[in-house]
């Protein structure tokens, strides 16, 4: 069997630019590295073909004559994939397409019913290896469609969905694909090249906002530490890659267990290792002995969910009161050398103008390194979705492609949503203002800080002074949105 996998090109911008990072989709690479060997297996992360889609995968398509394509989406990128489909339909109609990703396991009833159904012949639900796995095998004679658990197949043109499995042992699961058979390459952070590790699963959290639990419920499990040493070593030594991203949902939730990879890490004295993570504020607040030894492993920047520093918010998210811990968490990552990227939820029930200032300037006030701000996303499936649907507080219900995290798709009890997208805009243009690298970050990446200080940051700064005088902010405003509302429009697909 052929087999091509696909991750979506949709972005969004981080710090700087939508190009300024470009990773590879793990999710994609680790299916593919758990197919049977017997197997011709590809894939493809369109990220890196934003600007001929399909040219490029004409050209792919019809060069392997795949018997099946996969491709994995989330809510915001549905619209793409079911595009993207089409296209794979039109080229070539006999074969199969099986999506999976987050929209796929939570909107499995919904996508059978919807008439995009006739373009897809398979759902997985969950963690996609061994679904997959045993998906070729099942095109290939040697397995029962009926038998495998998560899987969504047709029977007389009709959705069959079997009962999902357990979570996966993770010992059991190969390396991902990071060789020849990654028909796409380029992967960067700003002008390093980057690759993705996991070394585990899940979230013990309840955080109502968030998709994770119809994913693997409230669980946590980890890759034995030989497993994610291996990882290790490919990235570094076959792949001479020096920055690394950690996907894990929350790498810190047993700081032992940190502490030890760490020590591994520091003991096979890696030269030049730059880690990349997401954590939560608590455990970084809690465990500074934790955060040392991250700095000494390498660990140089991570990214904390603050979400927000009113209470009565957090209360909403069902986060708790971490106001205090985020404050600890930043001076922890600081005093150890570790850049922290803060992550800001704007947007909630009682928000008004003046919560949104206050936001702002509190992160601005713990001096994290970086932000990175969203409005209040109602995701399918989550307690926050419902909460707000039953207050009547959504505008968007269905448009999928605008829940990035960068659209007002609700409202709040002061704020109309075009009020709400235009303040959390405005303010932080004047509360925030433009990126200033601390030395941390300077030292980190000495070369392109140094293009965005005295050349891009001087250069764009005057045009939007011009800007401003000729057309206002609300002039600067309406460019921006068009901007954004472009950037993943991929006109070739029409």
């Amino acid at each position: 069997m052929k087999v091509i996998l696909m991750s979506m090109p949709d972005v969004a911008p981080m710090i700087i630019h939508d190009t300024a990072i470009h990773m590879p989709s793990h999710g994609i690479a680790s299916v593919g590295g758990n197919i049977d060997p017997q197997h011709e297996v590809y894939i493809v992360d369109l990220i890196r073909k934003r600007r001929g889609i399909r040219r490029y995968l004409t050209r792919i398509l019809q060069e392997i004559q795949p018997d099946l394509v996969g491709l994995s989406a989330m809510a915001w990128q549905y619209d793409t994939c079911i595009r993207l489909i089409k296209l794979v339909k039109y080229l070539l109609p006999d074969t199969r397409i099986v999506i999976g990703g987050y929209h796929a396991t939570l909107m499995s009833a919904e996508i059978a019913a919807a008439d995009e159904a006739r373009w897809i012949d398979f759902m997985i639900r969950g963690e996609g290896e061994e679904a997959c796995r045993r998906l070729v095998n099942a095109l290939d004679g040697k397995d029962s469609f009926s038998d495998i658990p998560s899987l969504s197949y047709k029977v007389d043109g009709a959705f069959v969905h079997n009962p999902r499995g357990e979570n996966l042992d993770l010992a059991g699961l190969k390396l991902p694909i990071r060789d020849k058979r990654r028909l796409t390459w380029g992967y960067h952070i700003m002008y390093s090249k980057i690759e993705l590790m996991e070394t585990s699963r899940g979230c013990t959290r309840n955080c109502n906002y968030c998709s994770m639990k119809h994913m693997y419920g409230r669980s946590f499990r980890t890759f034995p530490m030989e497993r994610v040493l291996a990882d290790l070593d490919d990235i570094y030594h076959k792949r001479n890659t020096r920055w690394i991203f950690i996907v894990d949902d929350n790498l810190v939730l047993d700081p032992q267990r940190v502490i030890t990879l760490c020590r591994a890490i520091i003991a096979r004295k890696y030269r030049g290792l730059n880690i990349v993570v997401q954590a939560d504020c608590l455990t970084m607040a809690r465990e500074e002995e934790m955060v040392r030894m991250m700095g000494l492993a390498g660990f140089k920047s991570v990214f904390l969910g603050i979400e927000n520093a009113s209470k009565k918010n957090l209360e909403t998210a069902q986060k708790g009161n971490i106001i205090a811990a985020s404050k600890k968490a930043v001076e922890n990552c600081h005093k150890h050398g570790i850049m922290v990227i803060g992550g800001l939820i704007f947007g909630f029930p009682d928000d008004n103008e003046a919560s949104i200032v206050e936001n702002f300037e509190f992160l601005k006030s713990i001096e994290t390194d970086a932000a990175y701000c969203q409005l209040l996303t109602p995701y399918p499936k989550t307690g926050m979705r419902q909460k707000l649907l039953d207050e009547g507080l959504i505008v968007n219900t269905n448009d999928y492609k605008r829940y990035n995290g960068l659209w007002a798709n609700v409202k709040t009890r002061h704020l109309e949503a075009a009020q709400l997208q235009y303040l959390f805009w405005y303010h932080r243009q004047n509360v925030l203002g433009w990126w200033d690298p601390s030395q941390r970050t300077r030292d980190q990446g000495k070369l392109w800080t140094s293009i965005w200080i005295y050349i891009f940051r001087p250069l764009l700064k005057k045009y939007y002074q011009r800007l401003i005088r000729k057309t206002g902010w609300e002039g600067l405003y309406r460019k921006d949105m068009e901007a954004l509302a472009e950037l993943n429009r991929f006109r070739d697909l029409d």
